[in-house]
């Protein structure tokens, strides 16, 4: 049973190598058939050329290389195109993910069949309360308005059988939210827990604005409750509308002091606002299907490396 590790790195110099002889050292007589997957996502420090090194020493190791940043959702997606295991696990390059969770995802697949992928996620948050709190809203929303399922808190973290990977390979869009494609194709997934060890070096590429930004695609990706949210709020403001006629209507009638400019003012601008919000939301469904229908790859490889042609020449 051989097993593949698809590694997404950029800017991993300080981590890439430890991570490496890490692994190694765990999966050493408990491993007999395994690979390397790396994926360079443009980086910009010398992890090309630390993977260059890892790969001259080593008779399984595989490094794909882009030609330039194309983000980590890509980076998966090459490195599951290019895996070759029975089993395929995604799993980040900083050592906070440890491989003898790997080890526990591989002996979950060899006893229980009837499971296609283990999946991690988070036994207890090391990160701030803000954050934990709007990751926890962001899969109580979408949860209620996807069509698919989310496991709260669940990682890119897991190990898949090849019937999964090659079914999450077909899906070939260019907006890419890998939690989201990992349900879309169904297949019986076990969620165990792990424990987020720190970093080995380096700092977390994830900022606010970019979890932010995945949160969006994720929305956007999966679901169309959005778009009739904007039906449905243009028909509350019909109501509102009739509703403020009367209002208008009895304070006239009454000759009241009430200013009827400031609230006509106020209400054209509550009525502008939302008109703005929602012609985002549909600018935001039309622009991926404008980028989607250009049918640009997902990535593109500027270098490979395979120990596989390297046996096949010898």
């Amino acid at each position: 049973m051989k097993v593949s590790l698809v590694v997404p790195c950029y800017n991993e110099e300080a981590v890439v190598y430890d991570f490496y002889k890490e692994t190694r050292k765990v999966f050493e007589g408990k491993v007999e058939s395994y690979e390397f997957v790396f994926v360079n996502d443009g980086s910009k420090d010398k992890t090309l050329d630390i993977l260059r090194a890892i790969h001259k020493v080593s008779d399984n190791v595989k490094v794909v290389s882009f030609s330039r940043n194309f983000g980590k959702e890509a980076a998966m997606y090459a490195g599951l195109s290019n895996a070759s295991g029975d089993y395929t696990c995604v799993i980040d390059a900083d050592l906070q993910q440890r491989p003898e969770v790997v080890l526990e995802m591989m002996q979950i697949l060899d006893n229980e069949p009837g499971v296609d992928c283990v999946a991690a996620y988070q036994a207890e948050r090391k990160e701030g309360k803000g954050i934990s709190f709007l990751k926890g809203g962001f899969y109580k929303l979408i949860n209620k308005i996807s069509e698919v399922e989310f496991y709260p808190g669940a990682s890119d973290f897991r190990m898949m059988r090849r019937k999964m990977v090659d079914e999450v390979v077909k899906l070939t869009e260019y907006y890419r939210f890998s939690k989201g494609l990992f349900s879309f194709v169904g297949f019986n997934t076990k969620f165990i827990p792990y424990e987020v060890q720190e970093r080995a070096a380096g700092a977390s590429k994830w900022s606010v604005i970019k979890l932010f930004s995945y949160a969006i695609e994720g929305i956007v990706g999966y679901t169309t409750a959005p778009l009739k949210i904007a039906t449905l709020s243009g028909f509350a403001m019909i109501a509102v509308a009739f509703i403020y006629l009367l209002i208008a209507l009895i304070v006239g009638a009454v000759k009241s002091a009430f200013s009827s400019a400031i609230a006509i003012i106020t209400l054209l601008l509550i009525i502008g606002g939302m008109q703005f919000i929602f012609l985002g939301i549909i600018g935001e469904y039309l622009a991926r299907t404008y980028m989607q229908g250009k049918n640009r790859p997902v990535y593109i490889t500027k270098e490979i490396l395979t120990y596989e042609e390297e046996t096949e020449e010898d």
